[in-house]
């Protein structure tokens, strides 16, 4: 299955019988991002965490700490 990344316009082959491809056919909503963009986002928002200035919202309990 050929998927085109939705940051780079790279476009990847990836198995057709995976379950990332099940889930990119089945449901359109969820879309493919290449591994170097997501390995790019990943150090860009750990960089920002490491500022102390960036609120991390990731529950809805206010209790959690990170």
């Amino acid at each position: 299955m050929r998927v085109k990344c939705v940051l780079c316009d790279k476009i990847e082959t990836i198995d057709s019988d995976s379950l990332l491809a099940k889930k990119l056919r089945n449901r359109p909503i969820h879309t493919y991002m290449c591994q170097s963009c997501h390995d790019r986002i990943t150090e860009r928002t750990k960089a920002r965490l490491a500022t102390g200035k960036f609120r991390f919202y990731r529950s809805t309990s206010r209790d959690d700490e990170f």
